[in-house]
């Protein structure tokens, strides 16, 4: 912060105050100077309740820690536990039935369920992917995934592959004819589809013409010099568009000439500044803030080679058709967009009060983000993201309805020195902290005209758990943590309690992310229990997993889903309060040592990327050579279940080292193609990555709820000043 400007009261780096005057405030009607007034206020007022709060989180873990090292039996004790945390103030009384009232909220969010990407807002090339991802082809995702096997001859190969190609086309004749079913016969028998009218009239060969079995489902086409290209269907709210080329490779294939059937996919995306972003210094907001405010612009495009030529991306345009009645239909071209702000934890230097205390990341955040959406609220750009007026800011991290409290609060003071309408920055609740989770109803209640987004997350909440419980005893060995009853409690728990108030119409309520990329197939198996438990969006990976998850919408109904669900006894409150203990069970050598090698290696795998080259989100090859997407989430269970075991004597120090530095050479093998990388092994005490590694699993136990961002903030910083000496 040597090079700032004062303003106000504050410093501001000169880099993020340049961005501000120049890129972002113009076009908005808010001078620059007028923003960093209200920030200056906002920090006066709100940042004394911000540590208050932080300490106040301090001082229950230190309650929770003296009780349970007076009997740590007692955390077994669902009833002992509920006395205890309403005592301390930690599990606060709920008080009467409410309904949420969250207004002009987009219809991706309040009424259509489908997928969510996460995409760290760092990297434009993955931002603009993950907002065109709104649409994706089901040919590419059948044909380059192993959702159909490489058996012999029907290998993806080095081109195109006419077999591979049969499979495909007859896998999505078999969703068309389980979503939109013909009147007659099967989509395999159709060789070709017109418009008669205002219907879709289908010829199947010598067997004659049908229609769809429901006619409502045709919701438009697009034709080019009088010849049909696009059929347009609609089913659950979501949409397929049906491409029409019978000159095509393949659609020559197919008797209709269709040459891919299109999905509307990945619905919404959170544009992420926290977890899968590696940002640890002003130059580092900076380009997030750019490339949010590019987005909300919709001026944001980047270039890449592909195939040896430049290919330049950016944000698709809206879709338009011809509805069955002759008018004009359009679709968004895009998802619709979130920003994740940091967590109330992280502190910043990019802006610090005249004397230079650091000041809270997510006031910087939430001011910054809004304003450049304040373009889109304009319609200034060519495109738009929210059509209703809002913008959508999730809060990760939270500990209980106080600090929900102070977001709205924090979004109100934004809102006035904006000159925004009240409400309209609304407000994603992350159900990721083992306070939130317990008080949940509390916490909705708290941004009742405000919230339309509440999720649950394993691993930050795994990470939390066992942070909690850290001095009650052992925790059972991490792949089994997901098998525990309290697991299933809090999966229910999430949507029991957003039901009950009223989320549904109003906001989402959405399940974690499928961590293998690659295991596609196994991913259409398993992730239809999401839309099943009644959550109305569920996270992926990429686009091409958007593009199959969204299979899972179509067949379940959530809307009808979640009304049934409605009815059920709310989850268990003391299953949810019954930690994953070992208790007295005896472990062999072996499953021992093969977790913490698992958690090792994850933790080094992940930790190398972020410290030494600033990827925080990405996939990490497992301990298997098994690619898994890899954030700070999947970095706070693995250190906290070590820094866990070492504390009740499982594992110990000299085991910890030794296991590290093997799993590191793992890791320098894993990574030997990278020409930016390296080695950790066998110079351990000069690798920063190494070094921070180990500083995650020895703080582990003392560090405020075994956060990451610290350790890895810090250690970042010291290898971007190491790469500076070095020129």
């Amino acid at each position: 912060m040597n090079d700032h400007v004062e303003v106000h009261g504050l410093k501001v780096a000169r880099a993020l105050h340049l961005l501000v005057a120049e890129a972002i405030a113009p076009g908005t009607g808010v001078p620059a100077d007028e923003v960093w007034a209200g920030l200056a206020g906002i920090i006066h007022d709100l940042a004394p309740r911000n540590r208050a709060l932080l300490d106040r989180r301090d001082e229950l873990q230190r309650q929770i820690d003296a009780w349970l090292e007076a009997d740590p039996g007692r955390a077994l004790d669902p009833a002992a536990q509920r006395a205890f945390l309403t005592d301390i103030g930690y599990l606060v009384p709920e008080g009467d039935d409410f309904k949420v009232t969250t207004a002009n909220v987009d219809a991706e969010i309040a009424e259509v369920a489908g997928p969510q990407l996460v995409v760290p807002v760092d990297n434009a090339r993955y931002a603009l992917n993950a907002a065109n991802a709104r649409w994706g082809s089901l040919y590419d995702a059948f044909y380059g995934t192993d959702v159909i096997p490489e058996d012999p001859s029907i290998e993806k190969g080095r081109g195109y592959n006419p077999a591979r190609g049969e499979q495909v086309i007859a896998r999505a004749n078999d969703f068309l004819d389980a979503t939109f079913p013909l009147a007659t016969g099967s989509w395999k028998d159709v060789t070709r589809l017109r418009v008669d009218g205002s219907a879709l009239a289908l010829d199947r060969g010598d067997d004659g013409s049908t229609t769809l079995a429901d006619g409502s489902a045709f919701a438009g086409f697009r034709e080019q010099d009088g010849i049909l290209t696009n059929v347009l269907l609609s089913h659950n709210g979501l949409h397929a568009d049906m491409l029409i080329d019978p000159d095509h490779p393949i659609g020559r294939q197919h008797p209709a000439g269709v040459k891919d059937v299109v999905l509307e996919s990945a619905l919404s995306t959170i544009m992420d500044c926290e977890d899968s972003v590696a940002a640890v210094d002003a130059a580092d907001k900076v380009t997030v803030y750019a490339n949010w405010n590019g987005i909300m612009q919709g001026t944001l495009s980047t270039s890449l080679a592909k195939d040896g030529q430049t290919v330049k991306r950016s944000l698709n345009p809206d879709r338009v058709y011809t509805a069955p009645d002759s008018s004009e239909k359009v679709l968004h071209g895009r998802s619709l967009l979130l920003v994740r702000n940091v967590g109330p934890h992280v502190y910043t230097d990019m802006v610090t009060t005249a004397s230079g205390e650091q000041v809270p990341e997510t006031f910087v955040d939430g001011m910054i983000t809004a304003l450049a959406a304040m373009h889109d609220l304009k319609g200034s750009g060519p495109i738009r993201n929210s059509r209703t007026g809002s913008v959508y800011i999730v809060k990760p991290k939270q500990h209980g309805p106080d600090e929900v409290a102070l977001s709205v609060e924090l979004f109100g003071r934004i809102e006035d020195a904006l000159g925004l309408p009240r409400n309209t920055l609304k407000i994603g609740i992350m159900d990721e902290e083992r306070r939130t989770t317990v008080n949940l109803a509390e916490c909705i209640r708290a941004a009742s005209e405000r919230v339309i987004f509440i999720n649950t997350g394993f691993l930050d909440r795994t990470g939390d758990e066992i942070h909690t419980h850290m001095k009650a005893g052992a925790m059972v060995p991490k792949p089994e943590i997901k098998g525990a009853a309290w697991i299933k409690a809090y999966e229910d728990w999430n949507v029991d309690i957003g039901l009950a108030c009223g989320l549904a119409g109003h906001a989402q309520i959405g399940k974690g992310m499928w961590a293998m990329p690659d295991e596609m197939a196994a991913m259409l198996e398993a992730k239809i229990a999401h839309p099943e438990a009644g959550a109305n969006c569920a996270w992926v990976p990429s686009p091409t997993a958007a593009t199959l998850h969204a299979l899972h919408y179509h067949q379940v109904d959530v809307r009808a889903r979640q009304k049934e669900v409605a009815s059920r006894k709310r989850a268990s409150l003391d299953d949810l309060l019954t930690p994953p203990l070992l208790g007295d069970r005896k472990l062999d050598a072996e499953t021992i040592q093969n977790d913490l090698d698992n958690n090792a290696q994850a933790i080094l795998g992940y930790v190398v990327r972020w410290v030494e080259q600033g990827v925080g989100c990405s996939k990490v090859p497992d301990i298997n050579d098994v690619g898994l997407m890899e954030d700070r989430a999947t970095l706070r269970i693995a250190s906290q279940h070590i820094a866990n075991w070492m504390l009740h004597g499982i594992i110990d120090k000299q085991q910890v080292v030794e296991t590290m530095q093997r799993m590191a050479a793992v890791v320098d093998r894993q990574n030997a193609g990278d020409a930016a990388y390296r080695d950790m092994a066998p110079a351990f005490e000069q690798s920063i990555a190494y070094q921070a590694a180990m500083d995650l699993i020895f703080d582990g136990a003392s560090e405020p709820n075994g956060y990451t961002e610290h350790t890895l903030m810090r250690r970042r910083r010291q290898f971007k000043s190491r790469l500076a000496a070095e020129g």
